[in-house]
């Protein structure tokens, strides 16, 4: 059973791990062992002397041995004895902060819990629900878990009852706080900025808090909302790791305490400042999700399981395993200068390359000739097109091509007649002048009439012009925290009723068009998040094509996030955002490390560079499903090192590719060398391109090395099969 109840100590097993909490003398919860699997109750381990100046429990009476403050909890609140940083914070009826959390009961249920308004995983799962009371008031806290025996994975989620008949004000919740008894960790995190999103950083830990999150409305471009804590010796393929990745798309936060007695504390969830939420009498309030993972063989198995988990248990959409369309997006090769002819050459030469699917970009409709008018007024500029849309959809899909439109439904140009006809539908302080950015004001999401609005039109777009592919824009952060939808004392609570905003609009039209390809993007990869993904099989990963920078995003987004999530494109040189030239060979290796497709001017191109694309879909086609998947490993650090390289290996172990991209020759130096992981170390391995046999153990143990190339950034692709 991965749910076992023995008097009062609760454990969550999966295959490789073991979670403990145990209610105490007091009907304290306490957090007693998360880790490697012992079998047996590691309560034993808890060493608490006592502390000076660590309040103490009154139900202690005379006892100074037993304070909040230095034990291991599983769900800390403020306003007691505990002086960590809290999971819970809530105004009670009488003005304080306090909250004094008491086990009540459990509930073990046969099937994965589900969060209403809220993605959050699910399939084969068993809930454990832990509902604790306050001593004084009837609060509830229902404490959710899900375990995945076999994917090494334990969710949780958090769910606020109140059952007095006063108000009460949710200020801080979290959806995951886990207290370990030592802290020799290094906190590994994914900061970054618009077109250098998710760069992984080390940080060890001192004492104190370290924090990370967002404040723009959205998971955003500077901080992914997921950590990973590792022992300063973990590698690849061998240490100790522990992640934390949070289930939501807006503001949040992440927190990792050092306490006075070298503990930690990790906490995430919803970001506090944005919150101050009314809970009526009889009303709930239900936290994001977290995904929580634990191993002892290094981060690349931290990774995978991380992989497996999403693609099996979050994400919804029908082609999580199907063969997705190789694109041409026209976006890089026209910008908004297009009508539907040059469209139809663009798709003809695309067609003829191999490429399955054309993707109209930005400037369609309205009057949009570029980015500061008409986003709002989702009406096809037939004008501009010089026919219907309908028409431009049926002759592409007459090439035997699908076809795609880009779309940016939360924003609003203040040049628009959706604007002009409901400035009450942005945010904005109604004594202030908004932020501008890009030219775009930001609808309130947090309005069901917007929200309604939005479905209806899309609806209608995509049922009336037959389309196969939507690309979800979202191109600013948000600034004005003001809904004229809300009243005056609720707009504490905008910034989340905007993010449930969007994830209805984004459930109404994936549940209503099951069979369209939807990828979402925010400036690139700015939302590129697990909430996200709950309704968008792929995102684009940053509006930085350039394949030297794309090698150091992709490979800080695959610590959490599978490849069949991450869009990739081979973009034109020089590139348009660094200048770099970089080889089409190589800028096509570094794109197959995702959903793959092209956004350049296919014109163009050479008749050479033409046959190399040819050949570049055509190995695409056969390589996705391992791609996919398989198992993705990172095979060096490119933060460290002048190689960036990774594999794919399918499960049965039985064929391998090997990717690589060494950034800079150097003259009288080794080649570059690699070693492998995840093959079979005692069979044996035929190397495509010349035919030598290797041992998957010296495979692994001694690796490989690349050609020495001259030049720059340098792509090179090893494919491996397994011989009897």
């Amino acid at each position: 059973m991965s749910i076992q109840v023995h008097n009062s100590l609760f454990s969550l097993c999966t295959r490789d791990s073991l979670y403990q909490m145990k209610v105490d003398q007091y009907g304290v919860l306490n957090h007693t062992w998360y880790g490697p699997d012992t079998a047996m109750d590691m309560s034993y381990i808890e060493d608490y002397p006592e502390i000076s100046f660590s309040a103490n429990l009154w139900d202690t009476e005379k006892s100074r041995m037993y304070s909040l403050n230095d034990r291991l909890l599983e769900y800390s609140c403020g306003g007691i004895s505990d002086f960590r940083n809290p999971a819970l914070l809530l105004t009670v009826p009488d003005g304080s902060s306090s909250l004094d959390l008491r086990y009540f009961s459990y509930e073990i249920m046969p099937d994965k819990y589900a969060l209403e308004g809220l993605p959050a995983s699910f399939g084969d799962g068993q809930t454990l629900k832990i509902t604790l009371k306050d001593t004084v008031y009837d609060i509830y806290v229902d404490l959710l878990y899900g375990v995945f025996e076999e994917e090494n994975v334990i969710t949780r989620s958090v769910v606020i009852r109140n059952l007095t008949p006063f108000e009460i004000k949710v200020k801080k919740i979290v959806s995951a706080s886990l207290d370990l008894p030592t802290s020799d960790y290094e906190v590994i995190h994914f900061h970054g900025r618009h077109a250098m999103e998710r760069m992984m950083e080390k940080t060890p830990l001192t004492h104190g808090t370290f924090s990370i999150g967002s404040r723009r409305g959205q998971s955003s471009h500077q901080h992914n909302p997921g950590l990973v804590l590792a022992k300063a010796n973990t590698t690849e393929t061998s240490g100790e790791a522990y992640g934390m990745l949070l289930v939501y798309s807006g503001s949040f936060e992440a927190e990792v305490e050092k306490d006075q007695l070298d503990q930690l504390r990790a906490t995430i969830g919803l970001r506090s400042e944005n919150l101050n939420w009314t809970l009526k009498p009889g009303e709930r309030f239900c936290a994001p999700e977290a995904i929580l993972s634990f191993t002892e063989n290094g981060l690349g198995t931290l990774s995978g399981q991380y992989h497996d988990f999403i693609r099996e248990h979050l994400i919804r959409s029908r082609f999580v395993h199907q063969k997705r369309p190789i694109l041409i997006n026209n976006w890089e090769a026209t910008y908004f200068d297009f009508n539907g002819e040059k469209l139809l050459d663009i798709a003809q030469t695309a067609r003829e390359l191999g490429i399955e699917l054309f993707v109209l970009d930005d400037g369609w409709f309205g009057q949009r000739h570029n980015d500061d008018s008409s986003l709002g007024d989702w009406v096809v500029n037939e004008q501009k097109l010089q026919m219907p849309l309908r028409e431009l959809v049926d002759r592409v899909h007459d090439k035997g091509m699908q076809f795609g439109l880009w779309i940016e439904p939360e924003m609003v140009s203040e040049n628009s007649m959706l604007y002009r006809a409901h400035p009450d539908w942005v945010l904005r302080s109604p004594l202030r002048d908004p932020a501008r950015s890009r030219y775009q004001l930001v609808l309130d999401m947090a309005n069901p009439e917007v929200v309604d609005y939005l479905a209806n039109t899309f609806m209608a777009l995509i049922e009336e012009n037959g389309v196969d592919y939507i690309k979800w824009d979202m191109n600013r952060s948000i600034s004005d925290f003001y809904a004229p939808s809300l009243a005056p004392e609720r707009q504490s609570e905008m910034a989340h009723r905007y993010m449930l905003g969007v994830y209805d609009l984004a459930n109404r039209l994936t549940s209503r068009f099951p069979d369209v390809l939807f990828e979402g993007c925010a400036g690139g990869g700015g939302r590129f998040d697990a909430g996200m993904l709950y309704y968008f099989p792929q995102y684009w990963c940053s509006d930085d094509t350039d394949a030297h920078n794309r090698c150091l995003i992709q490979h800080g987004t695959s610590f959490f996030y599978p490849i069949s999530s991450v869009g990739s494109h081979v973009s034109a040189v020089p590139n348009h955002q660094t200048g770099r030239t970089v080889s089409l060979k190589t800028r096509g290796i570094v794109a197959m490390a995702g959903t793959f497709g092209y956004e350049l001017d296919l014109s163009a191109l050479s008749d050479e560079e033409k046959e190399e694309v040819k050949a570049q879909v055509e190995t695409y086609k056969a390589m996705q499903p391992l791609v996919f998947d398989g198992d993705y490993y990172r095979l060096s650090d490119p933060n460290a090192n002048n190689v960036c390289a990774w594999s794919f290996v399918s499960k049965d172990k039985k064929t391998a590719l090997v990717q690589a991209v060494v950034f800079e020759h150097k003259p009288n130096a080794k080649k570059p060398h690699v070693k492998l992981q995840g093959l079979d170390p005692m069979a044996f391995y035929r190397r495509k391109e010349d035919g030598m046999v290797f041992s998957g153990k010296a495979l692994m143990k001694a690796g490989i090395f690349l050609p020495d190339t001259l030049g720059s950034n340098v792509g090179h692709q090893v494919e491996l099969e397994q011989i009897d």
